[in-house]
C-alpha cells in the first residue's frame, strides 16, 4: 500500500482517477490553508471529485480507511486515512467550517464534507420545502369540491383513490410531488388538479409548465393537449388549461455566460401554480433556485419516476423527497376526509411524521402496457432488482415486445444493421420536417456508454455506415440530408440547448443548400443556418441518460461487454420504459446481471434535512 502523502495524491491524476480540476482544487484549498497537509489535499480532491461524479458531498466516513484504487492497474492502491485523524485534521484546518460557517469547506455532525455552495443549496432547499410543507392552506370557495371531485374523479374510475389524494395534496399544500412509473397517469391526473383549481373560481391563476430539457419539454405539451380534451369539465375551463411548455432554463430565464437566473429570490416568477415534469432530471442547485424564485404563496408540483435515472449534475433530489412515500400525518388525513367524505389509500403510521411527508403521493397502476406486456414485467422486474426474473423475462419467447439479439459486436451483427434500416431509413424520404420528426421518432438506440463499438460514438458510426451503404444518406460532408443532431450547449441567443433534438435536411427552396430543423415548443418547425449552430453531435444512438423524458415506439438498447460503473438498475430501467411498443436489449446474461444487481447510490445530506434534522442557519440570513 502506498502510504499518504500530496505527491502520492497528485499521481491518481496520471491513472485518470483525478481530473486536472481535481488536482487543482486541492492545490488551491492547500494553498489557502497555509498549510501542505495532505488529509486536507486529498479530501480536497475527493470532494471536488465526487461533486463532478454526481454526489452533493463526501461522505468521510464512509471512504475513510478504504483504499485508492487506480484504474489503470499500474500504482499500489493509496489507503485514506482513518476516519478519526482524518475528521481532526480537517476540523483543524482553518478552511474547514462547520454548518453555519462561511469556508470554502463544510463539514456536517455526520462526518460529510461539502463545497460550500452545494451545501448552501442543499440547506436552502431542504429549508424552503419544509417550510411549504408546513404551510397548509384551502381556497375559500370549497361548497363545489365535492361535486367536481365526484365528477373529476369518479370512484370507478382506475386509480381515482390515490389521484384524488394527489389533488388533496396540491389543494391544500404549497409543494407537492406526484411520482409513478411509465403510464400511471401522472400527467392526466396534473391536467384534472388545474381543472379543479380554475372550477373552484381561481381561474385568474398562472399556470407555468416546464421540464428540464426541450424534449420533455415537449412531451409535457402534448400529454397536456390530450388530456385535457377529455376532461369531464366546462369548455371554459379547458380553453384555460395552458399547454405551453418551457424548460426550466426558458422559464426562469437564465442570465448568458453565468450560473444565475432572471428570476430569484429578489425578483419571483409570476405564476400560482408551477408543474415541473421529468423532476427525477432536476439536480440539487437546479431545484434550490426553482423553489427560491418561487413566490411563497406559489404551489409548486413535481413530476416524475423515482425508479428512473437520476440527475446527470450533482443530487438526487426527486429520490430522496419520495422518502416520504406512503406516510400521511393524522392531521392531513382528517383534513382529506373533511373534503371528500372519504379515506386515504394510505394508512397513518404510529408517531411523528415529517411535514413532507402530507405532500408525496405515489400512482402505482400503470396503464401503457397490457396485463401480459413484456415491457412492463422486464420493467418490473429490473425496478425491483430481480435479476433471476429478468433472465426468465428475456428467455421468454413469450413476449413478442421484447427480443434479445446476438451480444456479439455489432459492426458484424445483421439483428443490428437490420434494426437500423427499418428504424431510419425512411426519414430521409419525407416530403416535410414534420413527418421526417414524425418517422425518426418510432426507433431509437440507446447506449450505457459514450465511446468505443458499443458506445454512442461506435453505433453512431455503424448506423452511418449501414444507411449510405443502401444509398439512404450520404455522408460525404459534415452536413447530409437525413443526420439527426443533438445539441450539447445551450445557445440562448438562439434559444437552442442542451437536449435539442433536430434534423438536417435540404432546404425546399433551395436544394444545393442544408438546414437544421428543430421542433418549436408550439408545434411548429424552426429552420437553422447549420453553421451557425452551437456545439451539436449525431444522435443515431444516444446515451440512456440523454434520453430521458423522450419516448419512442421501439428502442435497441446497447450495453458494453465488461462491467462499467455506470450500468446500474436504473439506467436499464429507463432504456427500457423509453420504448412504447418493443425493446431490444443487447448485452450479455452476465452483464444484465452485474447492471440489475446495482443501484445508484448519491451521496447527500438531504433526506436527512428534510426528514430527521432541522436546516442549519445560512450565513447572511
Amino acid at each position: 500500500m502506498a502510504s499518504l502523502s500530496i505527491k502520492t495524491v497528485e499521481q491518481y491524476y496520471e491513472t485518470g482517477f483525478f481530473s486536472a480540476i481535481d488536482i487543482n482544487f486541492a492545490r488551491f484549498i492547500t494553498k489557502l490553508a497555509g498549510t501542505a497537509g495532505p488529509e486536507l489535499f486529498l479530501a480536497a480532491a475527493l470532494v471536488s471529485r465526487h461533486t463532478a461524479a454526481g454526489h452533493v458531498c463526501l461522505d468521510i466516513a464512509d471512504t475513510a480507511g478504504g483504499p485508492l484504487i487506480d484504474p489503470k492497474e499500474e500504482m499500489q492502491p493509496l489507503v485514506c486515512p482513518d476516519r478519526a485523524s482524518w475528521l481532526g485534521a480537517l476540523e483543524a484546518s482553518p478552511v474547514v467550517g462547520s454548518p453555519g460557517d462561511y469556508k470554502p469547506l463544510i463539514l456536517d455532525p455526520s462526518s460529510r464534507l461539502y463545497l460550500y455552495r452545494y451545501w448552501q443549496y442543499e440547506q436552502k432547499l431542504a429549508a424552503a420545502l419544509i417550510k411549504r410543507a408546513d404551510d397548509q392552506t384551502l381556497p375559500d370557495n370549497t361548497k363545489q369540491l365535492e361535486e367536481i371531485f365526484c365528477r373529476l374523479f369518479p370512484d370507478d374510475a382506475p386509480g381515482a383513490g390515490r389521484q384524488k389524494c394527489a389533488a388533496c395534496v396540491c389543494l391544500l399544500k404549497n409543494f407537492a410531488l406526484i411520482c409513478g412509473g411509465p403510464g400511471t397517469g401522472k400527467t392526466t391526473t396534473v391536467a384534472k388538479i388545474l381543472a379543479l383549481f380554475l372550477e373552484l373560481g381561481l381561474d385568474e391563476y398562472v399556470i407555468a409548465l416546464a421540464a428540464p430539457t426541450g424534449k420533455a419539454a415537449a412531451r409535457l405539451q402534448n400529454a397536456i393537449m390530450a388530456a385535457k380534451e377529455t376532461l369531464p369539465c366546462p369548455d371554459r375551463i379547458k380553453a384555460a388549461i395552458p399547454t405551453a411548455a418551457l424548460t426550466l432554463h426558458r422559464l426562469l430565464k437564465a442570465v448568458p455566460g453565468s450560473a444565475y437566473f432572471y428570476y430569484n429570490a429578489a425578483n419571483p416568477l409570476p405564476a400560482d401554480i408551477i408543474v415541473i415534469d421529468e423532476a427525477s432530471m432536476v439536480d440539487v442547485p437546479m431545484l434550490a433556485k426553482l423553489v427560491e424564485a418561487a413566490r411563497p404563496e406559489t404551489k409548486i408540483i413535481l413530476i416524475g419516476d423515482k425508479d428512473q435515472l437520476a440527475s446527470v449534475e450533482s443530487g438526487a433530489a426527486f429520490g430522496d423527497i419520495c422518502a416520504a412515500t406512503e406516510i400521511f400525518s393524522p392531521g392531513f388525513r382528517e383534513l382529506y376526509e373533511d373534503i371528500l367524505t372519504g379515506r386515504t389509500d394510505a394508512e397513518p403510521r404510529p408517531g411523528t411524521v415529517a411535514p413532507l411527508h402530507d405532500c408525496v403521493v405515489e400512482l402505482r397502476e400503470s396503464y401503457r402496457f397490457a396485463p401480459h406486456s413484456g415491457i412492463g414485467a422486464l420493467s418490473s422486474a429490473v425496478r425491483q432488482g430481480d435479476t433471476g426474473r429478468v433472465i426468465s423475462i428475456l428467455h421468454n419467447s413469450g413476449f413478442p415486445d421484447i427480443s434479445w439479439p446476438e451480444t456479439t459486436a455489432p459492426r458484424n451483427s445483421a439483428p443490428v444493421r437490420s434494426m437500423i434500416l427499418e428504424g431510419f431509413g425512411s426519414c430521409a424520404d419525407a416530403s416535410t420536417p414534420g413527418e421526417a420528426f414524425m418517422r425518426f421518432e418510432r426507433f431509437r438506440i440507446l447506449c450505457a456508454l459514450r465511446e468505443g463499438p458499443l458506445g454512442v460514438s461506435g453505433l453512431n458510426q455503424l448506423a452511418e455506415k449501414t444507411l449510405s451503404e443502401r444509398n439512404l444518406i450520404h455522408p460525404a460532408g459534415r452536413w447530409y440530408h437525413g443526420r439527426p443532431i443533438m445539441i450539447t450547449r445551450n445557445d440562448y441567443g438562439l434559444n437552442l440547448f442542451n437536449g435539442d433534438v433536430g434534423l438536417v435536411l435540404r432546404d425546399p427552396d433551395n436544394r444545393s443548400a442544408f438546414r437544421a430543423y428543430f421542433p418549436g415548443p408550439d408545434g411548429t418547425v424552426r429552420a437553422y443556418i447549420p453553421e451557425g449552430l452551437p456545439d451539436h453531435e449525431t444522435v443515431f444512438a444516444m446515451t440512456v441518460h440523454k434520453s430521458q423524458g423522450s419516448e419512442f415506439d421501439s428502442v435497441l438498447i446497447v450495453l458494453p461487454d465488461n462491467a462499467s460503473p455506470v450500468l446500474t438498475r436504473e439506467l436499464l430501467y429507463t432504456g427500457i420504459t423509453r420504448a412504447k411498443q418493443h425493446v431490444s436489449l443487447m448485452g450479455s446474461e452476465d452483464i444484465i446481471e452485474f447492471a440489475v444487481s446495482r443501484s445508484i447510490r448519491r451521496t447527500s445530506g438531504l433526506r436527512e434535512a428534510l426528514f430527521h434534522i432541522k436546516s442549519c442557519p445560512i450565513p447572511g440570513k
